[in-house]
């Protein structure tokens, strides 16, 4: 039978159905227990609502008051006009750290050296004032998200909670999508920590907590592509990267500009994936070259006779068989060169479709300088993306509370800790992060964008750039605050691994490699279900219990991952020593490389 290693926060859910309330009751010294008050504290229940009222009413006229541009509650979405400030820095960087130049020299995730900033940021240290300039300039909905988070903490009733709640969550959402569109602009630091760790108040988490988030390195010093929602955002707006779901949805005016962009996007990664064909075949023609000076030298090397000195002796029984092995390397050295020029004659090709394409681009001109529109798909995509993470019995709270909020340091997914997991990932299965472009393995990063929700369950939402199959990345999408940081991170990869040799297999994959062969023995165990979801519970065990020597997967299960998603050559040495069953395994790798089976 299948092992569950899913998990859920409902039963979190159901325990802290307080919500944030219980972040100010605590303070005004009330006490509701499973949101029904003692009757003692009757009284007191009302005292709760002009509390909070108090509380946050000090902000009111400057948050929620007149204030506030009208104008930001009647702008249409679509046709607005969105004013980047005087300051904005087109080499920011998230230009310099641009995901699509992809450096397939790289191989592996950097070592993480420095997690926290020394000294802490302060924009934590004023709650009344964070709160406001997050809220500040985003019209009739930061009314509203003000007003029903007043009509939340000061209910008493379970059924009115739970029904502020459901619109708080609504509301929310929409409300972040018009910070979101303020990215690509001079954004302050509430609106931006908003974005990224969903912190709308500081008072909403513990002390303790805040400090946590103060210290948190917030520039991408790594240069790795993983990025927070608000560096994502930006990065879409300004056209630094390609908005996820939003190939057909184009400003009209932009479409031909558009289409150009794609079709250079892809040009580029074609001349990116010669470049790398190139360079394989120069490193193989000096193997071979170094191969046949050797040869020479085992050839020339002769040795006196006894009688006469001045005179060699003949050519010895090694020496005649690197004869026919010289021919060998010569036929070979001819073919490489032959496929090298077959590869300069088609990068110089590809070189020049890139720069016909530039060139008609570069005549239309800037037509979108920010695109909004693009902005507001991704947003789209974000949010169904948190509403997958979460799944249908988990908690769909967007807001950061003490209630909700119950990660160690270590459990947190913050950039430096998802890129050390990153590589801790990628130490124990060697390709997890490659891909085949004519037959030549490519390490190739995914995008990585971090969704500060609850959920425990990382996603990938597609597997590569369909305009750009040689060199763009994949993108997948980690929830920031689960209950196990590393087993989210491992269900994201798990899905690229199935999503990336479907798409290899294509029309066969249900018969041909990694899909094919787990398919049928899907079919064959006549299981029910998404067959994806059982391979990702799989991965997970592989990774966890397998690649420490624990036996949890089927035979042949074990068989095929071993295959087609090989463990280090480190952790199969390891392997090889617990078990007859892995020195097997071993042994067949052994007998296939020898055969030239791969």
């Amino acid at each position: 039978m299948k092992k569950d290693v899913s998990h859920t926060k409902s039963d979190d859910v159901a325990e802290n159905d307080v919500g944030i309330e219980s972040d100010i009751n605590a303070e005004s010294g009330v006490d509701i227990e499973n949101g029904v008050a003692d009757e003692d504290d009757l009284d007191a229940g009302a005292d709760v609502a002009e509390g909070a009222a108090a509380e946050y009413g000090a902000f009111e006229d400057s948050v929620v008051g007149d204030d506030l541009p009208e104008s930001d509650a009647d702008e249409d979405e679509d046709t607005a006009s969105f004013e980047t400030d005087d300051d904005y820095d087109e080499d920011s960087d998230l230009q310099e750290a641009d995901g699509d130049e992809v450096d397939l020299s790289e191989a592996g995730f950097p070592e993480v050296t420095r997690r926290f900033e020394d000294p802490p940021h302060k924009f934590f240290a004023d709650p009344q004032t964070y709160y406001k300039t997050a809220l500040s300039n985003e019209g009739e909905i930061a009314h509203r998200v003000h007003g029903l988070l007043q009509k939340y903490m000061g209910a008493t009733d379970p059924k009115d909670r739970s029904v502020f709640r459901a619109q708080i969550i609504t509301a929310y959402w929409e409300f972040l999508r018009g910070v979101a569109k303020r990215t690509p602009g001079n954004i302050s630091e509430p609106k931006k920590f908003l974005l990224r760790f969903n912190l709308l108040h500081p008072n909403f988490v513990k002390a303790e907590t805040r400090d946590f988030f103060s210290q948190l390195i917030t520039e991408n010093e790594l240069n790795q592509p993983v990025y927070y929602v608000d560096e994502w955002f930006k990065g879409v707006g300004t056209g630094i990267i390609r908005a996820s779901t939003s190939d057909e949805i184009k400003l009209a005016k932009s479409g031909k500009h558009m289409k150009l962009q794609q079709l250079l996007e892809k040009a580029n990664g074609k001349l990116t994936g010669f470049k790398t064909l190139l360079k394989g075949k120069d490193q193989e023609r000096r193997f071979s070259e170094q191969k046949l000076i050797e040869q020479i030298n085992v050839i020339t090397e002769h040795f006196p006779m006894e009688e006469f000195e001045d005179i060699s002796t003949s050519y010895n029984d090694s020496q005649k068989r690197t004869f026919s092995d010289l021919q060998e390397t010569v036929r070979n050295l001819l073919r490489v060169d032959r496929e090298l020029n077959t590869f300069i004659k088609e990068y110089r090709q590809a070189e020049a479709d890139v720069q016909t394409l530039q060139n008609k681009v570069d005549e239309g001109g800037d037509v979108e300088t920010i695109d909004l529109q693009a902005i507001d798909s991704e947003y789209d995509t974000i949010r169904q993306a948190s509403k997958m993470t979460v799944g249908r019995q988990g908690n769909h709270f967007p807001v950061l509370t003490r209630d909700y909020f119950h990660c160690g340091p270590n459990d947190v997914g913050f950039r430096e800790n998802i890129i050390s997991m990153l590589g801790r990932i990628e130490s124990i299965d060697a390709e997890a992060f490659c891909r085949y472009y004519r037959n030549k393995l490519n390490r190739i990063a995914p995008y990585v964008v971090l969704i500060p929700t609850y959920g425990d369950t990382g996603i990938c939402w597609e597997p590569f750039d369909k305009h750009n199959r040689a060199t763009s990345r994949g993108r997948v999408f980690i929830p920031m605050y689960p209950k196990n940081l590393y087993i989210a991170v491992l269900s994201a990869v798990a899905d690229l691994r199935w999503q990336v040799a479907k798409e290899k297999a294509s029309y066969y994959w249900m018969e041909e490699g990694l899909t094919g062969n787990y398919y049928q023995w899907f079919a064959a165990q006549k299981l029910k279900g998404d067959v994806k979801e059982y391979f990702i519970q799989d991965y997970i065990l592989w990774m966890t219990k397998e690649a420490e020597g624990i036996q949890k997967l089927e035979k042949e299960i074990r068989g095929t991952f071993w295959r087609y998603m090989p463990f280090t050559q480190e952790v199969k040495e390891k392997l090889k020593t617990r078990s007859y069953v892995y020195q097997e395994l071993y042994q067949r790798d052994l007998n296939r490389a020898m055969s030239d089976g791969y």
